[in-house]
């Protein structure tokens, strides 16, 4: 193998070309960056900072030219030859590779009224949306949040920091319903009213003006100088699609992270792979973390066999002084056991019904859950079946339940 070539240069597709030069292979990397910035961090975009936006890069364009990573940037890849084994680029040049990662992340999934795409709305996702943002920010006076997922609650966060009246409008009848327990997401949604945001759950949306004018089910309507919405996202699969690529809720890779084409492999927000950890379901993850380990397990199968992907998914976020983070997943959970720490602090453990722990969510001032919530990532990795009586109890560390 003497060329690879990696469409997407966000978090995955930059640590798999670094991770390249780290495992010695010295052959040709063309790192394809549709985005005109350097290679950035995305999760500072919408964290709250009182600076405003900031870039912060993950490899800077002298590092890169250092390693040898030829970074093409401000160009798309608008289609890949599997037979050739070559990618066409918007300036119409050609690249040959060996093997090839898609890393091509996700998108904003658009906001609808009825069936029609509302137009002249924000979105979040690339430095560039932030900045616009931002900008809006520092002179909207109402600022209206559509979604009540993780990137609505952090920039409604960021909204109040400008003191700006925020409303948040959920339809589900409850905050992060697909992300975390109804306990958590309770002291989210306390902690926010207590900052003066305006929560709005269970209300759809049935109509949207071109001043700004938002009207609920029931006819309450919400004056706004800036809409946001963030409803979540799709993964990026039109190269893929149009490549012949099996897709499954993403780019369908196996343990390895290679799709369908045993040339072409798949990391990152854009694909799902099946876990090991949870019977082999397949599932998509979006997070920065796994964005990080994919992209070098990716890098690291492209040179030879390895084992299968298997890390615990790991997210987190900040709300006002609060820190959540969350390991594992949930979904299949039959039970859960809560350990209180102390004053808006607790983790709570999911559990299978023959009593294996399937994921942890803790939730409390800055860092104060962080240790425990790694722990416990531990004690999911080794498929442990702790004592749920230790888990309930904060006098017992959870480091001795490793070792049981």
């Amino acid at each position: 193998m003497n060329r690879v070539a990696i469409i997407g240069a966000g978090e995955c597709g930059v640590r798999a070309a670094l991770a390249l030069r780290e495992h010695g292979f010295e052959g040709s990397i063309d790192l394809i960056n549709a985005e005109r910035h350097t290679p950035y961090e995305r999760p500072p975009l919408s964290k709250p900072n009182t600076d405003g936006v900031s870039l912060k890069t993950i490899s800077g364009a002298a590092d890169l030219a250092q390693k040898q990573i030829t970074h093409h940037c401000g160009i798309e890849a608008q289609s890949i030859d599997r037979n050739l084994q070559q990618v066409r680029l918007s300036n119409d040049e050609v690249i040959s590779y060996d093997r090839l990662l898609l890393a091509t992340g996700a998108k904003p999934r658009p906001f609808l009224v009825g069936s029609t795409v509302v137009p002249n709305l924000h979105y979040l996702r690339t430095y560039d949306d932030a900045i616009r943002i931002s900008d809006q920010l520092v002179q909207s006076r109402r600022v209206t949040i559509i979604g009540g997922g993780f990137i609505g609650l952090e920039l409604a966060v960021q909204a109040r920091l400008t003191d700006a009246h925020v409303t948040l409008i959920e339809a589900a009848p409850r905050l992060l319903g697909r992300a975390v327990p109804s306990d958590i997401a309770s002291l989210i949604e306390a902690r926010h009213r207590a900052e003066g945001v305006e929560v709005i759950c269970g209300a759809g949306i049935t109509d949207m003006s071109a001043n700004g004018t938002i009207t609920l089910q029931g006819g309450k309507a919400i004056e706004s100088d800036l809409i946001v919405a963030g409803i979540g996202s799709l993964p990026v699969t039109d190269i893929a699609a149009a490549a012949g690529l099996i897709l499954d809720n993403g780019i369908a890779v196996d343990g390895q992270l290679r799709t369908s084409d045993p040339l072409i492999f798949a990391a990152g927000d854009c694909c799902s792979f099946p876990h090991p950890l949870y019977d082999g379901k397949r599932i998509r993850i979006e997070s920065w973390r796994a964005a990080q380990e994919q992209g070098e397990h990716a890098a690291r199968a492209m040179l030879g066999p390895v084992d299968d992907y298997q890390s615990v998914p790991w997210f987190w976020s900040d709300q006002y002084e609060l820190g959540l983070q969350i390991a594992g997943l949930s979904t299949d959970a039959s039970h859960t056991i809560r350990r209180d720490i102390g004053e808006n602090c607790f983790i709570l453990f999911h559990l299978a019904s023959d009593g294996r722990l399937l994921a942890a969510s803790g939730i409390g001032p800055g860092n104060s859950v962080a240790r425990d919530i790694r722990l416990a990532e531990m004690l999911i990795a080794k498929r442990a079946h702790p004592d749920p009586d230790a888990l309930g109890d904060p006098a017992t560390k959870l480091k001795s339940l490793l070792t049981a």
